[in-house]
């Protein structure tokens, strides 16, 4: 049976589940203290990143109902549970790990459907909400109707990036991407600024 704490743990990341709209697990492995809180900084408009431990990891993403993500769930654990713009999130994760190879994109989940790697740096590659509304707003005046849809209706909670990075991948002669096919080491100091169950570490494997 979970201790309390634990249980706390599950419930904070199944929440966190919930109410992203993607979320990318990355290893941390050799990046310091300083290189985390400054990746965590970079991505505070778009995301939030945390530290995690796999068992847990594992146990609210199955309460979330997310499934496809167990397989990346070894080894140091960080993700980024991704709460505005999807595309500016990845764009960052992958800006930072040319930067820091370190830090190592494992794989993820957008709108509940399972991304690779590959994918989730083709998602990197789209245009962010922001261009594509401002390509709106200059390319489609008589049709206002579109503007307002996209304003209203947040990027990640809309199947339009998932379509976007559907034909991005088939452009580039590369495999269909998952949602198609689906039919439709770290400082231990780092866990301390992490979930409530980062201080067992990130590392249960």
């Amino acid at each position: 049976m979970a201790t309390p704490e634990k249980a706390a743990a599950i419930a904070e990341l199944t929440e966190k589940f919930r109410s992203s709209g993607a979320a990318v697990l990355t290893e941390y492995r050799g990046l310091s203290v300083a290189q985390i809180t400054t990746l965590r900084n970079s991505m505070r408009e778009h995301a939030t990143y945390a530290v995690v431990k796999n068992t847990l990891t594992k146990r609210a993403a199955a309460e979330a109902g997310i499934e496809g993500l167990d397989e990346h769930l070894v080894g140091p654990t960080a993700i980024a549970f991704v709460t505005g713009d999807p595309v500016e999130a990845a764009k960052g994760l992958r800006d930072f790990a040319k930067a820091n190879p370190a830090l190592v994109i494992k794989g993820g989940v957008l709108d509940g459907k399972p991304l690779s790697p590959t994918e989730i740096t083709t998602l990197a590659d789209l245009e962010s909400r922001e261009v594509l509304l401002a390509k709106l707003a200059g390319a489609m005046k008589a049709n206002l109707s579109k503007a307002v849809y996209l304003f209203a209706a947040p990027l990640s909670q809309t199947a339009r990036v998932v379509d976007a990075l559907r034909a991005k991948v088939e452009e580039q002669g590369g495999p269909a991407p998952v949602a198609e096919a689906s039919a439709d080491a770290a400082p231990a100091e780092a866990d301390a600024e992490a979930t409530p169950d980062a201080a067992e570490g990130g590392d249960d494997s």
